[in-house]
């Protein structure tokens, strides 16, 4: 497909009907800001505060403020233009947690080009697929991170594209190219690209489509996202507003900053919409976070459940200085009840659960909530105009406060796939609803009670049991650290249980767990045929567990 076939399959796919658009407008919802001039925006507005913090691709210690941000975004965005990059262009970004993931960012927004967002962990396969999909006219990568070279994963994809796209490289000032004739295996130092002339910001449509966001799925090459500039900065707005995001946040990001959680909600685009600071953290290890949060006297962090339960057995042991923390925010999976009481006690800030998906819909528990809505909900919406079905398997409404399957659409909810026409008609409801595969009860106030995903519901002899309910219960055991069940195959039942198990110290016997899941009133048919014990969880890029790798362990393991 062409580069201009593709933008017109994006415009396409991102389209919504007249009469809701009308509605958004109508609402305030969407406005005529753009991506573009998003951040030449906030550098008039803040200019010498501090914007961003972090290392670069050298390993140095920076500090940019708002003006140099955009300055250094302006100029980059001249020499990716010298390159050949133009608006409606998809640019791949595969960059860790450093200060040049923020100027790349706002460099391709101004020049009205697409972020296609890789995650740290993608290799050839994924990064092949997304060039050769989205026709990448870019490529930019850090030259290394934890280990890895990426200049030579970036040879490696271009050797087997018919058209590779220019390849920018972070941290590298031998990588060299003759900007103005590039040709398609070209490749060049960011820091070359910096010499240019400031370009200005691109003249946009706010309802066409700003970049393609990664789906957050566990098999096969990751869906394309299309988000649209109105659609996702109202979002951003809302986010901010909601979590209390103001000139003083200091918000530390810790998770890969391309995910959409720490780039939305509210993440790197709410505080720097609101005029605060980002602190990017190399790593997510509490030694490392908790020495951020001390010398950045950091006021709001985002963590996946794994990682907050890192947090919260390192607590005791660490003798830094979290009293700056107020907020911590988890999500990216359900937050079992059992650990989220132990976070004021523990890491004494107000814990804020979010539940999201990047196809749309984002959930937050308020920070005025009562502390039983906090621990034992995943909050409500964004918007008043989010619309919510919880229905049965027959696709029939739920009674009140019944288990079902999550649908919605709204202002900032996606009404397709990028170019994944098959998918979408599963995904999607012909009224534009989007199935999201989750398993909710709505309680009260509005308030969704996540159980867990539709694949992950196991059918054991006709009794249906939430894994995550049973993992929840697991987890309020001393000695455990994390669990996750998942339905291994039997030729009587159909499906069994087994309980993936991380303990911290001694791990207890099986038998002695099984008791103690009995004594807590669990019922029986909810309690793991089989425990097994195990050092930590297979995870996907963004910190989620693999279920399906566990699965696939199952597999390996027993025969039935």
């Amino acid at each position: 497909m062409t580069s201009g076939l593709r933008r017109t399959a994006l415009a396409e796919t991102a389209r919504y009907p007249e009469e809701f658009a009308e509605l958004y407008r109508g609402a305030g919802y969407w406005t005529p800001e753009t991506f573009a001039r998003f951040l030449p925006a906030r550098a008039a507005e803040f200019g010498d505060r501090v914007a961003v913090v972090g290392l670069d691709a050298r390993g140095e210690q920076r500090r940019l403020t708002y003006r140099a941000l955009d300055e250094s975004a302006a100029r980059i965005a001249a020499g990716l233009a010298e390159l050949g990059v133009h608006a409606g262009d998809r640019v791949v970004v595969q960059l860790p947690n450093i200060v040049e993931y923020t100027e790349v960012l706002f460099a391709v927004f101004r020049l009205g080009a697409l972020p296609v967002f890789a995650l740290p962990a993608h290799r050839a396969a994924e990064i092949g697929y997304f060039c050769r999909f989205t026709d990448a006219a870019a490529y930019v990568v850090a030259a290394e991170s934890g280990g890895f070279d990426y200049r030579n994963l970036a040879r490696d994809v271009c050797a087997d594209l018919d058209t590779p796209p220019a390849v920018v490289v972070a941290g590298d000032d031998d990588v060299e190219v003759t900007a103005s004739s590039p040709s398609p295996r070209s490749s060049v130092s960011l820091d070359a690209l910096r010499t240019r002339e400031a370009f200005p910001p691109a003249e946009l449509d706010p309802e066409s489509v700003a970049f393609l966001q990664l789906s957050g799925g566990t098999t096969g090459t990751p869906k394309l996202i299309p988000r649209t500039h109105s659609d996702y900065l109202y979002s951003v707005r809302e986010s901010a507003r909601i979590c209390g995001v103001g000139a003083d946040t200091r918000m530390l990001v810790v998770l890969p900053a391309a995910h959409n959680f720490p780039m939305s909600s509210p993440g790197i685009l709410g505080v720097l919409h609101s005029g605060g600071t980002v602190v990017l953290a190399p790593d997510p290890s509490p030694d490392t976070a908790f020495a951020l949060i001390e010398r950045e006297a950091i006021t709001m962090a985002s963590l996946v459940p794994p990682l907050a339960m890192a947090w919260l057995s390192a607590r005791a042991r660490s003798e830094r200085d979290l009293s700056s923390l107020q907020v911590l925010q988890v999500g990216g999976a359900k937050f079992p009840a059992e650990a989220a009481r132990r976070v004021r006690p523990e890491l004494g800030c107000t814990l804020q659960q979010v539940f999201g998906m990047a196809e749309g819909l984002v959930n937050y528990t308020r920070l005025d909530d009562d502390e039983d809505t906090i621990v034992t909900t995943q909050g409500r919406p964004i918007s008043a105009h989010d619309e919510i079905r919880v229905l049965d398997d027959d696709g029939a409404p739920v009674p009140s406060g019944g288990t079902g399957h999550l649908l919605t659409r709204g202002p900032y909810t996606i009404r397709g796939y990028y170019n994944a026409p098959e998918h979408n008609s599963t995904s999607f409801t012909p009224d534009g609803f989007y199935r999201t595969g989750d398993i909710v009860r709505l309680a009260e106030h509005g308030c969704l009670v996540v159980e867990g995903r539709a694949k992950d519901q196991i059918n054991r002899g006709g009794e249906k049991i939430a894994a995550e309910e049973v993992e929840n219960h697991l987890i309020a055991h001393p000695a455990v650290l994390d669990a996750a069940v998942v339905a291994m195959p039997d030729r009587y039942l159909g499906e069994r249980t087994c309980a993936f198990v991380v303990t911290e110290g001694e791990a207890p016997k099986a038998l002695a767990l099984k008791v103690f899941l009995r004594d807590r009133g669990l019922a029986g048919y909810k309690i793991p045929d089989k425990v097994r014990f195990v050092d930590a969880f297979p995870v996907t890029g963004v910190g989620k567990i693999s279920r399906n790798e566990l699965r696939r362990a199952l597999a390996a393991t027993f025969e039935n």
